[in-house]
């Protein structure tokens, strides 16, 4: 097939990550957004090794098991990719795409038990990360979300429904207040601007609420009146916090160069499975509160009988998997990168009075050799890429009992399980978790013990 050429393919199947699959005279092509049953027409993009990749332009023949979408930003926002589709049904397409690529990397003879759904449906993030910009070159100014396969171009979001009502009284009263103040928002190329970000954080389990607007330091403005105005709104969770973040990064990511408290505190607190979490606006944390709490129930399961046993998390963040692991360990060593997310965790387990974890900041792959204890249980939880090779040799040379491997990218993991399975670890169980309806991404947890 040839680079920017167009072809009709029939949709036969489907592959991580939410992509249609069709085969074209042997050769098999990924889709994007492209379901089984459905005639479409496509532009091949790439041609790998094994198989080939293709845009979307056309839907020929329809399948009969589309819904209506619930949102009516769906099809325009880049956000949700799949509301067409009843859950079950997304959730038969994640398992179906996760086995696939256990069964493509040979990884066998393991018990698997399933899939989890998330316990909401819709309204189930914690957080969202919305971009001021126009939804055309030069219009008036949105806010909301990256309009689908633009590299620019921002679409309001003001019905989401992947957030509760307090983030839409939030984000509408924002862009509200702004429009009518004529300032410019940010250019990524050209360096320009004012207006960047808003990012609200709302705890699920407690309600409590915080708001950050991310700007550049190129204007100087005065917060009294919008504070005011948010403090004023009816919400159904509790205000916490405003704050006001200066950015000026080159690049379209949200990070903080000086941050002022517009009012309240900078942070929110969460509880989990019992504990409670600490969440400044920059923290990682799950963005599916009650999703995490089914997800850490089954590190937890996997973990089995901890007493008397050291548990390594590497890749611990805030702290979250390793302080409930604590409950049930004898000891929780934590090894994270980032040095505010392991300032948090050591924070939280003060908070939740806990004396048997410690939190290290730094680069796994360095950190972990100079770590005296040797550990009977370890969790890993990378990030998409998976566990750095030079930190996975040393995962294997503590040569510990039972290794828990979450990860958020099926891909890299199969990758990883292929390297601890060749040196001796045996996979037992396998659970995956969906922790982010109407999105091709998903959670899977595996247990392995040596051999």
């Amino acid at each position: 097939m040839k680079k920017r050429k167009e072809y009709d393919f029939l949709i036969e199947d489907t592959a991580f990550p939410g992509s249609g699959v069709a085969m074209y005279e042997g050769t098999r092509v990924h889709i994007k957004g492209a379901l089984p049953g459905q005639k479409v027409r496509a532009r091949v993009t790439k041609n790998k090794e094994g198989y080939s990749e293709a845009k979307l332009t056309q839907v020929l023949e329809d399948v009969d098991y589309k819904i209506e979408p619930s949102c009516p930003h769906f099809g325009v926002c880049g956000g949700c990719t799949h509301q067409f589709i009843d859950y079950e049904k997304q959730l038969q397409y994640k398992k179906d795409q996760v086995l696939k690529l256990f069964e493509a990397a040979n990884i066998e003879n393991y018990e698997f038990l399933g899939i989890e759904g998330s316990p909401e449906v819709f309204e189930y993030r914690n957080k969202m990360e919305f971009s001021f910009g126009d939804f055309e070159k030069g219009g008036e100014l949105t806010l909301g979300m990256h309009i689908k396969n633009k590299s620019f171009g921002i679409v309001g979001t003001g019905m989401c429904q992947i957030v509760d009502e307090d983030f839409r009284k939030i984000l509408t009263t924002v862009v509200d207040y702004f429009k009518t103040k004529e300032l410019p928002y940010y250019k990524v190329l050209k360096h320009q601007g004012y207006l960047r970000n808003l990012v609200v954080r709302k705890a699920k389990n407690t309600g409590e609420i915080l708001i950050n607007i991310v700007t550049t330091s190129q204007i100087e403005f005065d917060y009294a009146e919008i504070t005011e105005l948010l403090k004023g709104l009816d919400y159904k969770g509790s205000l916490t916090g405003i704050i006001h973040t200066f950015n000026d990064s080159l690049s379209d990511v949200v990070q903080a160069d000086k941050v002022e408290i517009l009012f309240g505190k900078d942070y929110i607190t969460e509880t989990l499975l019992g504990l409670k979490f600490k969440i400044t606006s920059f923290s990682f944390f799950q963005t599916n509160s009650l999703g995490a709490e089914k997800l850490y129930s089954i590190v937890r399961d996997f973990m089995g009988d901890a007493d008397s046993k050291v548990v390594f998390d590497l890749y611990c963040g805030t702290g979250t998997i390793g302080q409930i692991a604590a409950k049930e360990a004898e000891k929780v060593v934590g090894i994270e990168l980032i040095e505010e997310a392991v300032e948090a965790a050591n924070e939280n387990a003060a908070l939740n009075g806990l004396t048997n974890c410690h939190f290290i900041a730094g680069d796994i792959a360095k950190v972990i050799t100079d770590i005296k204890e040797q550990p009977d249980i370890i969790i890993l939880d990378p990030p998409r890429p998976g566990v750095h090779p030079t930190a996975l040799d040393y995962v294997i040379r503590f040569n510990a009992k039972d290794i828990i491997y979450v990860s958020c990218n099926p891909e890299s993991l199969v990758r990883d399980l292929k390297v601890l399975t060749g040196k001796g670890y045996v996979v037992g169980k396998v659970k995956v978790m969906d922790m982010f309806p109407h999105t091709p991404h998903v959670e899977t947890v595996v247990q392995l013990t040596r051999s």
